[in-house]
């Protein structure tokens, strides 16, 4: 009896793994570059961060009409997908910080450039940014992108975290992959 029970009990075990961690209604809010931080209704995913070069082709029109970077600086962008699962317009963040570990705080910078993700204005409902069909869609990153100005030195003082201020009052935290 014991060797038909034993194969039996191994199956109802391995059947119940799965469902194990199941049931957490705990939003995950501390996510690495690449895994989405789900907030409400709202999904904010970094499709990618990396530095940005004026003098490339494919980098000018991320910093369409910013100065140049002064010495010991240089210009940083995080490209965002944000999708509205909810039936209401949801309000976006006036600001998503980037921080190092020496707790170096950097804005977002305004700008012009046609990719910029719209901090502070509305996400439709069932919407999606960058919108689909729209230049910063379609272009290399399929992301909307937040721009920064750090020090080059932050480099040294990684990882960096994008905070993003959340509806619920709370902070998500991506870790950037530089």
């Amino acid at each position: 009896m014991a060797r038909r029970t034993a194969p039996i009990l191994l199956a109802l075990l391995l059947l119940a793994l799965p469902a194990a961690g199941c049931g957490s209604d705990e939003e995950e809010l501390h996510v690495i570059e690449g895994e989405p931080i789900e907030s409400g209704e709202v999904t904010y995913n970094v499709v990618i961060s990396r530095f940005l070069n004026p003098d490339d082709v494919e980098d000018e029109a991320y910093v369409e009409g910013q100065f140049s970077a002064p010495p010991g600086e240089q210009y940083f962008g995080v490209f965002m997908r944000l999708i509205n699962h909810g039936d209401e317009p949801v309000e976006l963040p006036d600001e998503m910080t980037v921080r190092d570990t020496l707790d170096t705080v950097y804005e977002p910078l305004e700008t012009e450039s046609p990719f910029a993700l719209p901090l502070g204005e509305m996400i439709q409902a069932d919407g999606e940014i960058p919108v689909a069909g729209s230049i910063a869609a379609d272009g290399p990153t399929g992301g909307a992108l937040v721009l920064y100005l750090v020090e080059e030195a932050s480099t040294e003082n990684r990882p960096l975290e994008l905070e993003i201020p959340l509806p619920s009052g709370e902070t998500g935290i991506i870790e950037l992959d530089i």
